[in-house]
């Protein structure tokens, strides 16, 4: 039996258990060795996670029973030119292999859509490649797909 999963936003005691969550989604982009992302990168996005002038933010899913973190999702705001509100960006998901299948990335993304109504922003929207199948069977049940690799739901 799985044990419950808690979302919270990240916290700076967090650094060791958001890296490798963080250098496992990069990975799966392709994101590693010779193509990494540049240190300097990781170390300002952590900041900018920290920083309350930033409209960036992260949720984290942690088991219950264990502590660990399963899954990341980062997110921002910024303003359209088709809405008075503003509109949230899903910008990373990602969770653990041995998370995937419990229901964390529903858990992170219905978290993000609390947090975006939480602002009255009118609608989350996030891309993936189109070859990430396994992600869009959830992703298909969460937004609406818009015939490009954009999802995004009203709210």
């Amino acid at each position: 039996m799985s044990s419950a999963i808690s979302v919270r936003p990240v916290q700076r005691a967090d650094y060791a258990a958001w890296r490798p969550l963080w250098d496992g989604y990069n990975a799966f982009y392709g994101r590693f060795g010779a193509t990494a992302l540049p240190e300097h990168i990781t170390e300002v996005t952590w900041q900018r996670l920290h920083d309350a002038t930033e409209p960036m933010f992260c949720l984290v899913a942690q088991d219950d029973a264990s502590g660990k973190l399963l899954g990341l999702t980062h997110y921002l705001y910024h303003r359209s030119t088709t809405r008075i509100e503003p509109v949230c960006y899903l910008s990373d998901l990602f969770t653990t292999e041995a998370a995937r299948g419990r229901g964390v990335g529903r858990a992170l993304i219905d978290a993000v859509y609390a947090a975006a109504r939480a602002v009255n922003s009118s609608r989350v929207y996030w891309q993936t490649y189109e070859t990430n199948a396994t992600a869009r069977l959830l992703y298909n049940k969460m937004a609406k797909h818009h015939g490009s690799i954009v999802y995004s739901q009203e709210l």
